[in-house]
């Protein structure tokens, strides 16, 4: 039987809207610049391996912020740390808005995903510190929040590069919203567990074989996340035979699957432990693929991408509470290991089943899906069961 967790509220005062303010500037830029990769693909006339570089720069970047997260959060603060990545993802998507030149964009791309990490996973650990148990709640609601500024950031990219501005114009989203962030909220910050359990942090403790355990099931959560991101409308495509840019919206049932999760899951981490919890997520996203694997309908396969949505959704902020948890109360290791974990499983996952992909078929090739949620499952179970 589940055990239900004794009453873990989730206070959203100042300084968590901080938080999530800052999580959905972050959405502005991840999303804006993965929407416009086709369009930049276009103006600069490239082959689709050329522009899928554009990608791998933003995975190592993200690699990259893992290293130097503990130099900076050390030297710094993570006050100063988390406005100095804003700042510099907003100097990487200002080089991919002035040029079409490739060396400059694939540079903002590495620039702007390697400061938005530092920013994000700065943000999560400060977060997590800041509402005790009700950690994983406020981490999954930040998402959430990120999730739907996300959607609106896609949508309206889509609608500007229909007009004579262009589709650049709708980047300056990014840095309008950084610059009236700043201004209204820039003296906020959060204290350390101030509206969670109470009382002071426990000690720091060495981290053992639970955090590279979390830091696996992380890796694994990321790469089924981005493979999904770029393979899934092209197996929708080809099962239903739609066009392609029709099957592209499959991406859109996929993210509202995944806002809607976010904002449920919030409520059902204050109220269920992560183990059981995390392994439902797991297994919604298995029942999920396998209709959309199996399905030839249109229908049915945007149904399969809500219901995977609806897993995935929790796979993210279970998978980092859980580093942080197994970091034996030391937030900022985790917050550096993470992005080193989930950068290798961007530039891991997608090429993996892409390669995949040109052997066997994108549709045989999506049997790597199943694959990575066996081995997170395996993960979960594992840390669940020694705890």
């Amino acid at each position: 039987m589940t055990t239900v967790l004794p009453s873990a509220r989730l206070v959203r005062d100042r300084p968590t809207w901080l938080v999530y303010l800052q999580l959905g500037t972050f959405a502005t830029f991840l999303y804006g610049l993965s929407a416009a990769l086709p369009l930049l693909r276009a103006d600069q006339r490239t082959s689709a391996t050329v522009a899928g570089l554009h990608g791998t720069s933003m995975a190592l970047g993200t690699i990259v912020a893992g290293l130097l997260l503990p130099l900076l959060t050390r030297r710094l603060g993570r006050r100063a740390t988390c406005w100095i990545g804003l700042a510099g993802m907003n100097a990487g998507v200002l080089m991919i808005l002035i040029t079409d030149a490739l060396p400059m964009t694939l540079l903002g791309y590495g620039v702007s995903g390697g400061f938005g990490s530092i920013m994000l996973y700065t943000c999560m650990a400060t977060l997590s510190d800041h509402h005790g148990p009700a950690g994983p709640a406020a981490i999954s609601e930040a998402n959430a929040v990120g999730v739907v500024v996300g959607m609106a950031m896609t949508f309206g990219l889509s609608v500007v590069a229909q007009t004579a501005l262009g589709w650049r114009v709708a980047l300056l989203a990014t840095p309008i919203t950084s610059v009236l962030l700043a201004l209204a909220m820039g003296r906020v910050w959060p204290d350390r567990r101030a509206a969670g359990a109470g009382g002071s942090a426990p000690p720091a403790e060495r981290p053992g074989w639970r955090f590279h355990l979390a830091g696996l099931v992380l890796f694994c959560c990321v790469a089924l996340e981005f493979t999904f991101n770029l393979w899934a409308a092209d197996l929708f495509a080809s099962r239903t035979g739609l066009s392609a840019a029709t099957a592209a919206t499959g991406l859109t049932a996929f993210v509202a699957g995944m806002a809607a999760g976010r904002f449920a899951g919030a409520q059902l981490a204050l109220r269920l432990p992560g183990t059981p919890l995390f392994a439902g997520a797991l297994a919604v996203t298995a029942a999920g693929w396998l209709l959309f694997w199996l399905s030839t309908q249109p229908l049915l396969s945007y149904a399969g991408l809500v219901v995977c949505g609806l897993g995935v959704s929790l796979h993210f902020p279970l998978a980092l509470a859980a580093l942080i948890t197994g970091s034996g109360g030391r937030a900022d290791l985790a917050a550096a290991a993470s992005p080193i974990w989930a950068g290798s499983a961007m530039a891991a996952g997608p090429l993996a089943l892409g390669t995949l992909a040109d052997g066997f078929g994108t549709w045989t090739a999506f049997l790597m899906v199943p694959v990575l949620i066996g081995l997170a499952l395996a993960g979960v179970l594992t840390a669940g069961r020694r705890s």
